[in-house]
């Protein structure tokens, strides 16, 4: 197909692990934030658009940090995930409610700007040139008129902080490169060479050879009718929840399970660069500079 894919970058989050607006927070040596690696590495990719979902109040302030940059590069669009975005009629959202709905409606509420096959990526996650290429690859290839997708998957140990617990979606991978299935676990944490994560009450061992999902997907338009149903299904069962979020790994999972939709597992060698906690930013800064140093970025990355 001639058409190209869309990137989907999700940029709404609050940051509440780590105390601000990390998705504008500098990293690279000329001020460069995770994002602007982002958007480079899926323009050489051939990524042809990139839609950021945001949330209205941080509207300003990210257009004055990506646009000085990064407009005229490639075509540019905003999506705002407001709370009251795609909820069934009569629903009323509960006083307690802070925050947006999760990854699920970030995605559902694309689906006005989105009509070509698209990636989805998190705004403070640093997925390196492979990954994109891997990306890029599948979409310009997928039937568009079919639920069949990607997951570009990591290596556990490539994506851990040192300074606290991380969510992953822990995969389950079959012996053609298929997902089984994708469990969303909420506090992974490092232990010497292998990790664990808290359920309930308990610590169960993981390996850290596991591949995780790091929200970096691939998908055609055929999510959106399928998300519309998830979303309406997450309303009634846990809409009353102040912090109930629908999560994409989750979702994902049911359609696997229900088998509405196929996703090839494809593995990408990079390590995980990313900012779940202050403390992660000089580790996420030498990284950068290390790719820099071995001529994989140019500095400035604006020329």
């Amino acid at each position: 197909m001639n058409v190209k894919p869309t990137l989907v970058v999700l940029a709404a989050g609050i940051g509440s692990r780590y105390g601000g607006l990390k998705q504008i927070d500098p990293i690279g040596p000329a001020g460069e934030i995770v994002i602007d690696y982002s958007i480079f590495d899926a323009i050489r990719a051939g990524f042809g658009k990139i839609v950021f979902v945001i949330r209205r109040d941080i509207e300003a302030a990210f257009r004055a940090k990506i646009e000085p940059n990064v407009k005229g590069r490639v075509a540019i669009d905003y999506v705002f995930q407001d709370m009251t975005a795609e909820l069934p009629t009569g629903f009323q959202i509960p006083d307690e409610r802070k925050k947006p709905w999760g990854t699920t409606h970030a995605v559902l509420v694309c689906k006005n700007a989105v009509k070509e096959p698209f990636g989805v990526i998190n705004a403070d996650d640093f997925y390196g040139r492979q990954s994109y290429e891997l990306l890029a690859d599948f979409l310009r290839r997928v039937d568009t008129k079919q639920p069949n997708y990607a997951l570009i998957g990591f290596t556990l140990r490539n994506t851990l902080s040192e300074h606290g617990t991380v969510s992953r979606g822990v995969a389950q991978v079959d012996a053609h490169g298929f997902l089984k299935t994708v469990v969303e676990r909420t506090k992974i944490e490092k232990t010497g060479h292998t990790a664990r994560f808290l359920e309930g009450e308990a610590w169960h061992p993981l390996t850290a050879n596991e591949s995780v999902s790091m929200n970096m997907w691939g998908f055609t338009p055929a999510l959106f009718t399928q998300t519309e149903e998830m979303f309406r299904a997450f309303i009634a069962q846990d809409g009353t929840q102040p912090k109930a979020e629908c999560l994409l790994p989750t979702s994902v999972d049911k359609l696997v399970q229900r088998g509405a939709a196929t996703v090839k597992v494809l593995t990408s060698q990079e390590t995980w660069l990313g900012v779940t906690y202050p403390e992660d930013k000089p580790a996420v800064a030498a990284g950068v500079k290390k790719l820099i140093d071995a001529g994989l970025y140019p500095a400035p990355l604006w020329k």
